[in-house]
């Protein structure tokens, strides 16, 4: 009886397994987060809890501390949890808000790029492959404009940022301006939560107070119910909002210098 050989794997094959593989583990990564409760860990509450031990920890192991940190921030970004806001505050008040606003800037940028060539290469190239013409030709303006578009989204965040990665891959944004605009339109953001952190101390001694208030009535459910955005204050995102609309300003140019010279 002639022996059965399995048919070898097509190239074509392998490829597409290569091409989908990494989306597959992002997908089963958060998939357990959310299983284990993983996420509920990346809260004002749990952070009061441990506050203590991690800032001993820091003081004994400044720099490992701080690689720990990025990585938590670049896995975070990464599976899309958001927790960016929150990362970025308890790093301004673990390392000081420079420190730690450059390490947010520079994880959140990483964590981005991450999400960003796993969408384009798993789904962005094969969805614009089978797009239509009019799909294709947005996706054309959006890579003349690409650069100033994200910035200004990055600057304004009316957009989810998970939704804004995803955007930016399927429509092919080619990966230099995208780190590059990533970064830029972060900085204002990344500094503005190190430094509302690096002023934690008043509002943890302040719903330590409350928690003991709260236990002192007899109460066995004392949270601690705390927004990171709420740090930032109205002027500061008024200022952020400008700086948005500042980065949109050379698009409106071009646009209206594009319709003139059609006129003509």
């Amino acid at each position: 009886m002639a022996a059965i050989h399995p048919k070898p794997e097509s190239p074509q094959q392998a490829g597409r397994f290569w091409r989908f593989a990494p989306l597959a583990l992002v997908l089963a990564a958060i998939g357990a987060v959310f299983a284990t409760g993983v996420h509920r860990s990346f809260t004002f509450d749990t952070f009061v809890r441990y506050q203590a031990w991690l800032q001993d920890l820091v003081d004994a192991h400044g720099p490992a501390m701080l690689g720990l940190y990025g990585l938590i921030y670049v896995a975070a970004v990464t599976l899309s949890l958001p927790a960016s806001a929150f990362l970025t505050a308890i790093g301004g008040y673990l390392f000081g808000w420079p420190l730690g606003g450059v390490t947010a800037n520079l994880a959140a940028t990483l964590g981005a790029t991450n999400i960003f060539l796993i969408a384009r290469s798993s789904l962005g190239r094969p969805l614009l492959e089978r797009a239509g013409a009019r799909i294709q030709g947005l996706a054309a303006g959006f890579r003349k404009q690409s650069f100033l578009y994200l910035l200004s989204l990055r600057l304004i965040p009316v957009v989810p940022f998970w939704l804004t990665n995803l955007a930016a891959a399927f429509f092919g944004m080619r990966l230099r301006p995208y780190v590059l605009a990533t970064q830029l339109g972060m900085l204002p953001a990344s500094f503005a939560f190190a430094l509302a952190g690096s002023g934690l101390d008043e509002i943890i001694a302040k719903h330590h107070r409350q928690r003991a208030e709260c236990l002192a009535l007899g109460r066995g459910d004392c949270p601690i119910d705390f927004n990171a955005s709420s740090l930032l204050t109205p002027e500061l995102m008024t200022a952020l909002a400008l700086l948005g609309i500042l980065a949109l300003i050379p698009i409106a140019l071009k646009q209206w210098r594009r319709r003139e010279a059609s006129r003509s």
